[in-house]
């Protein structure tokens, strides 16, 4: 189980490098239109998606920022959002590289953003979750660029593995 939340990890790295090297292409004004996507801007959704990355990785570690809010905005110019979204999932592949079967297996508790309650849950789903919902949201920043008439960009796990990936197959 750890190898494959690592191989996530890696993966999760890769792809978000191939999104913003496409968000990079865009003019500020395509980057800050709203797109019709859950959080409406490319802008908008990779800031959630550092949002969201930060307030897990907050949860299951104890340290780093957790925003108060899924729709804040961190970083507002494209550079700056990317150099945090790189180090962030530097921060996420460390971490999972240094977890062992014993913490991955054990329970933890949290308070959500959404409402008020403590909820203790198996690391093990809610990691799956955190990769899970990056997945979801690039999917959104796929639809966002291909409706700009860019490139298609090939994200699936299988390209990953067939490239930088080769060490998981």
């Amino acid at each position: 189980m750890l190898s494959h939340f690592r191989m996530f990890a890696a993966y999760n790295r890769w792809a978000n490098a191939q999104v913003y090297a496409a968000v990079a292409e865009l003019s500020d004004t395509e980057f800050r239109s709203d797109r019709g996507a859950f959080f409406g801007s490319l802008h908008r959704t990779l800031n959630h998606l550092l949002v969201a990355d930060r307030i897990w990785m907050k949860r299951f570690t104890g340290s780093g920022e957790a925003p108060a809010t899924l729709d804040a905005i961190l970083y507002q110019e494209l550079d700056a959002l990317a150099a945090a979204r790189k180090a962030e999932d530097e921060r996420i592949l460390a971490w999972t590289g240094k977890l062992d079967e014993a913490s991955l297996a054990g329970a933890f508790t949290y308070v959500p953003v959404s409402q008020p309650i403590q909820i203790t849950q198996p690391l093990s789903g809610a990691l799956a979750h955190l990769f899970n919902h990056q997945t979801h949201h690039r999917g959104q920043c796929h639809m966002m660029l291909t409706a700009l008439g860019k490139p298609s960009l090939g994200l699936d796990l299988i390209y990953f593995l067939r490239s930088e990936g080769r060490e998981w197959m």
